[in-house]
C-alpha cells in the first residue's frame, strides 16, 4: 500500500505547524518557477510593427498635446479612439499603419508605444 507525501509526513510525527510551513514553502517555490517562466514584455514602437488589434486598446499608448491649454498627457488607444470620433478614413489609416498621428479641434495626438 502507498501513502501519499502528506500521510507519509502525518506517519512521521510531524507537527501541524512544521506541515503548514512545508506546504507555504512549496507553493512559494513554485510562485516562483511560474513568475521566471512568463514571457518576456513586448514594447512596440512603430505602429506598423503592432497587431491591429491592440492599437485602440488600453495597451497602446498615445501622446496627446492640447492646443488650448498647451499641456501635454499621455492616454491610452481607447481614448484615443473615442477622439478620432467620426473621422473614419484616419482610423482605417492607423489600423494599417500608414499614419501614427491625428489630429483634432483641440488637440493633437501621436502614437508614442504599446506594451503587452
Amino acid at each position: 500500500m502507498k501513502y501519499s507525501e502528506a500521510e507519509e509526513k502525518l506517519l512521521n510525527n510531524l507537527s501541524l505547524d512544521e506541515l503548514i510551513k512545508m506546504k507555504i514553502e512549496n507553493e512559494f517555490t513554485n510562485n516562483v518557477k511560474k513568475m521566471k517562466d512568463k514571457t518576456s514584455v513586448q514594447t512596440y514602437t512603430n505602429i506598423k510593427d503592432l497587431p491591429r488589434g491592440k492599437i485602440f486598446s488600453k495597451d497602446a499608448v498615445f501622446r496627446c498635446y492640447c492646443k488650448k491649454t498647451k499641456c501635454e498627457s499621455f492616454i491610452n488607444g481607447i481614448q484615443a479612439e473615442a477622439l478620432i470620433g467620426l473621422q473614419d478614413n484616419i482610423r482605417e489609416q492607423m489600423l494599417n499603419g500608414e499614419v501614427s498621428a491625428f489630429a483634432t479641434d483641440d488637440a493633437y495626438i501621436k502614437f508614442e508605444k504599446a506594451v503587452f
